[in-house]
């Protein structure tokens, strides 16, 4: 009965930044001799290539216009990334628990990524970087710390969970406008890069 919310809360995580959400697993699985962490995830060769691209990302994340640029491919790979935890977490046996931990993995960091990706165009359109790091450092904590209680404390990371993405989507619907002004600045942006190059 764990797996759900331990899938819950990692596909949550996945929507932020996926890789640290493996790595961070990882880590836990070999190192605090947790249970229910797959075993692919201890594995060190997993270990350095998604801390390495953890890395990348939570560098990437702080800089304004790359971090709305990186979070354009991960529309695929974080979705991606949280079915394939909660398969992994359900045992990948192919039956009805593994489908239905990789759908709540995957859809919840769907939701997670769509939210995550409205505020930091809004944020983005702020000429300030404090704002743009505060967001970017407040979505590590909450990646680390709610991964790290999926792991030792499902539940309660469940809820912590499903409460930052029920914050997040109301945020992402508040800001809409911004969130609007924020596609319209990004393709400006590309727009004048491509002219640029001509």
């Amino acid at each position: 009965m764990e797996l759900l919310p331990m899938t819950f809360a990692s596909g949550w995580a996945s929507g932020i930044n996926a890789y640290a959400t493996v790595f961070i697993l990882g880590l836990l699985g070999r190192f605090a001799d947790t249970g229910g962490v797959p075993e692919g995830f201890q594995r060190t060769d997993v270990l350095i290539v998604m801390g390495i691209l953890a890395l990348i990302e939570v560098v990437a994340d702080k800089v304004p216009v790359l971090d709305s640029i990186w979070d354009v491919p991960s529309t695929v790979i974080r979705p991606i990334a949280g079915a394939l935890i909660g398969a992994l977490i359900a045992g990948a046996n192919g039956d009805l628990m593994t489908i239905t931990l990789a759908a709540v993995g995957g859809v919840t960091a769907l939701l997670s990524h769509l939210s995550k990706a409205g505020i930091r165009l809004a944020v983005n359109t702020s000429p300030e970087p404090v704002t743009n790091i505060g967001a970017s450092v407040a979505g590590d904590v909450g990646v680390v710390g709610v991964t790290t209680l999926a792991v030792l404390f499902p539940v309660a990371a469940a809820v912590i969970a499903a409460i930052l993405l029920a914050f997040m989507l109301w945020l992402a619907f508040k800001l809409g406008s911004r969130v609007r002004r924020g596609v319209r600045w990004m393709r400006q942006k590309f727009n004048q890069s491509a002219v640029d190059q001509t």
